[in-house]
């Protein structure tokens, strides 16, 4: 195994060329090596044309370069809105900056307060208390999908109450079935519907019976017969008496309506 070779802290290297390239920096040396650095690289080290370094300065120039380029592309990542911890990692992993580089970028982002997962969780959180639709369970999926910990997510979600987010979203849903559906179907659908947008089923069903559910005679008549006329077409070229009565009868229950106004319409419908 050759021994490894040692940096030559007393050779020197001169730069032949810096030129502005976008958003880095060309340096060249005289040795034909060359490397894009950030304009901050240039500044700190005091760079210019003609200006000699020594190996062991040209390790550190490379490093900074990359953490300092790792810096602006994540606080560019950062300027359209917040991120998290996660987003931002996945970002700069994408552009092959170096694992060691991005803790310390992240290290720096944290303790300059652009990074806080914490804050992020609350401001999604109380962005959708003001007008959104989802409860705690999709809200957690989503912050998880974000790289911040269950345990933090929870503990953030005990300090706020859903009661409006639930009421106005069962509100809606109510809008969306009354008067197309029977008084089961509509409970049923509001139920799934607030379940599918992260509610508890306890939740759920308290949400339905604090809403003012308006049905009348007429209108669930209405709405039968329209549904009879519809499944009459599709059963009647198969069956006849009774067993179309009973295949109406199943189909209108599995709609949510009651037995005693299935019968009724049913007799109606068919005398």
């Amino acid at each position: 195994m050759l021994p490894l070779k040692r940096l030559d802290k007393r050779k020197t290297m001169k730069i032949t060329k810096l030129e502005k390239k976008k958003r880095l920096y060309l340096l060249e040396l005289d040795n034909d090596q060359k490397l894009y650095i950030t304009e901050d690289t240039i500044v700190k080290f005091f760079l210019s044309k003609d200006k000699e370094i020594s190996e062991e300065e040209l390790k550190e120039i490379k490093e900074f370069a990359q953490y300092s380029y790792g810096k602006n592309l994540a606080l560019y990542h950062l300027s359209f809105k917040a991120r998290t911890t996660k987003e931002v990692r996945d970002y700069l992993t994408k552009y092959e900056i170096d694992s060691i580089i991005i803790d310390k970028v992240v290290q720096h982002l944290t303790e300059e307060k652009w990074l806080d997962n914490r804050q992020y969780a609350r401001n999604l959180i109380e962005a959708n208390l003001l007008s959104g639709d989802k409860g705690p369970v999709l809200l957690e999926q989503k912050l998880q999908q974000k790289g911040i910990p269950k345990s933090i997510i929870q503990e953030i979600l005990a300090d706020y109450d859903f009661t409006e987010v639930i009421d106005r979203t069962a509100k809606k849903l109510l809008k969306k079935y009354q008067g197309k559906y029977p008084l089961k179907a509509i409970e049923t659908k509001t139920i799934q519907g607030l379940i599918a947008k992260g509610f508890s089923y306890s939740q759920a069903k308290i949400a339905f019976q604090n809403l003012e559910v308006e049905t009348d005679e007429e209108t669930t008549n209405e709405l039968i017969l329209k549904d009879i006329e519809k499944q009459y077409r599709k059963y009647s070229k198969k069956y006849e008496g009774y067993e179309l009565q009973q295949r109406l009868t199943q189909s209108l229950a599995r709609k949510g309506y009651d037995y005693t106004d299935i019968k009724s319409a049913i007799s109606e419908f068919l005398d």
